[in-house]
């Protein structure tokens, strides 16, 4: 039995690895079918050990029955929604804000990132292990979507700690979404199985998030970038570039396009590069 158990870790700890380098580093070393040979393996060990069978495997990812309806989480700390700067003069007049309110005539340093047209989520870790995901709702309160959620492999069910030390508790923020390429190719299966054509990518991403039977999300293309924390124990973080290399570390996805800018011209030439 020892070795068996020794021949699941094993299992899951490749998997885990694989899903971080393809997920997080976008440098992956195994083709698909070879990762699923490694699924197959361990969904085969379990089968006949069901009592090694632990919450974090990656075979526990599906097979949840469907919920009636949706419980719901209120978040420790709010779930903000983001303003809008839509010119130049905007974007400088922020800074003028930030100026006054920092009392500094230095220059501040901000993270630029996409904003991705999805649906916001929450993500709560305790002692390392993925224990409940959530909406955003109406900032306070959200749905509880976990066992949705579990279906995303870019999510990690337990942290990494080879890179850095984990807190005790960990509320991330993203987003999740369909890139463009994965919602053409969604709605080219739609339309061969006769089925109606999803509107546009939010809509499907928050539609197959707010399924009943998680075995329908899972099917689903969906992707996600994290990008914030809620409420932190047992960590700190001297700035939030900080902040996004630890979300890295610990196995999460990070938008490869943020980038650190120090004025006003270079926000707004990050955001026309952005455009192009």
């Amino acid at each position: 039995m020892k070795d068996i158990a020794t021949k699941i870790k094993d299992l899951r700890n490749q998997i885990d690895n694989h899903n971080y380098r393809y997920y997080v580093m976008d440098n992956p070393i195994i083709s698909d079918s070879e990762y699923d040979q490694i699924m197959r393996e361990l969904e085969a060990l379990e089968k006949h050990n069901e009592n090694l069978i632990t919450p974090d495997s990656p075979t526990q990812r599906v097979g949840a029955p469907p919920l009636k309806e949706f419980g719901t989480i209120t978040h420790r700390e709010p779930m903000l929604s983001l303003a809008n700067a839509m010119s130049e003069e905007e974007i400088i007049a922020f800074y003028i804000r930030l100026e006054k309110v920092l009392k500094t005539q230095k220059d501040i340093e901000l993270i630029g990132e996409p904003k991705l047209d999805g649906l916001g989520v929450e993500l709560v870790y305790e002692d390392n292990m993925f224990v409940s995901g959530s909406t955003r709702g109406d900032g306070i309160v959200g749905e509880n979507i976990t066992q949705n959620l579990k279906t995303i492999k870019a999510i990690p069910l337990k942290l990494r700690t080879d890179l850095r030390e984990t807190p005790s508790l960990l509320e991330v923020r993203g987003e999740v979404f369909i890139s463009t390429s994965d919602f053409k190719k969604l709605n080219d299966t739609r339309i061969k199985n006769d089925l109606p054509e999803f509107a546009n990518p939010r809509n499907a991403a928050a539609g197959s998030l707010r399924q009943l039977d998680s075995n329908i999300t899972a099917e689903r293309p969906l992707s996600i970038y994290c990008y914030e924390a809620g409420e932190v124990l047992g960590a700190s973080f001297n700035t939030h570039l900080d902040f996004l290399s630890a979300l890295k570390d610990w196995g999460f996805p990070v938008n490869p396009e943020i980038k650190l800018v120090k004025t006003p011209k270079k926000m707004v030439e990050y955001h026309k590069n952005l455009e192009l």
